[in-house]
């Protein structure tokens, strides 16, 4: 990034969670959002005048329970989920018996091997093996199983120790596209951060914007055009707007 780089005041800030503003648990529900965290963001949406989103594989309830009393503009499951920022919640439609179907199967898996955890959101299913790294492969079977029953409109999500079963047409970059279009973040330079595999369609999207695309830690490849080494430094990083300081190219 040259030091020409625009003001952050200009900028729509979009951010994952997990791996980016928290630290990776062993469970969904091992992490806890700290009270300087919550400060943090809120003082950065206040520069912002408003244009910050989070856009996470949580669902939006549980973003809401982790980071309460505050309620971001946000998109959850990886897409599926979007509130806007006038409160506007827009949800797919799906087939809530399949789901359960499909849900019922892979919880039944996963009570026959220790370690695995499912994760219900609803729209989708999310199995995580951190607890139990033994059983990726058996976890990849499964999850490929039940989706050539779901058929197309489903897809699998891998992402770090996990693997999701959701609707297919949502996606990170999907959500970030919509909220460009909307107030507070049209007419912006559209910023993401995020830490993993389930973001880097989401830093393609932001690419073809010409936005800054940056990806936490160091992974071998990524689309993302910059690069912070830990869930710190993008916490430190985000206590210098404004003035921004840039982060590292990503190599």
């Amino acid at each position: 990034m040259s030091e020409s780089a625009p003001n952050m005041q200009g900028w729509a800030l979009f951010l994952d969670v997990d791996g980016t503003l928290l630290e990776l648990a062993e469970t969904p529900q091992g992490v806890h959002v700290p009270t300087h965290l919550k400060h943090l963001l809120e003082d950065v949406r206040w520069r912002l005048d408003g244009a910050l989103a989070l856009v996470s594989g949580r669902s939006l309830a549980n973003l809401d329970g982790l980071f309460s009393p505050l309620k971001f503009i946000a998109s959850g499951v990886h897409g599926c989920e979007r509130r806007t920022a006038d409160g506007h919640v827009l949800r797919p439609e799906v087939d809530a018996a399949t789901i359960a179907r499909v849900r019922g199967q892979l919880a039944e898996f996963v009570r026959g091997h220790e370690g695995l955890l499912l994760e219900d959101k609803h729209y989708a299913v999310a199995m995580h093996f951190r607890r139990a790294p033994e059983m990726q492969d058996e976890v990849y079977r499964i999850m490929n199983e039940v989706l050539t029953h779901l058929g197309p409109t489903f897809a699998l999500q891998a992402g770090k120790s996990v693997l999701e079963l959701r609707p297919g047409a949502w996606t990170k970059g999907s959500s970030i596209t919509s909220f460009m279009q909307e107030a507070p973040f049209a007419g912006r330079i559209p910023v993401f951060i995020g830490d993993d595999v389930t973001d880097e369609d989401a830093f393609e999207v932001v690419n073809e914007m010409k936005g800054v695309s940056i990806r936490v830690g160091q992974a071998a490849a990524t689309r993302a055009k910059y690069r912070l080494g830990s869930v710190s430094e993008v916490l430190r990083w985000l206590q210098t707007v404004p003035p921004v300081v840039p982060p590292q190219p990503a190599q």
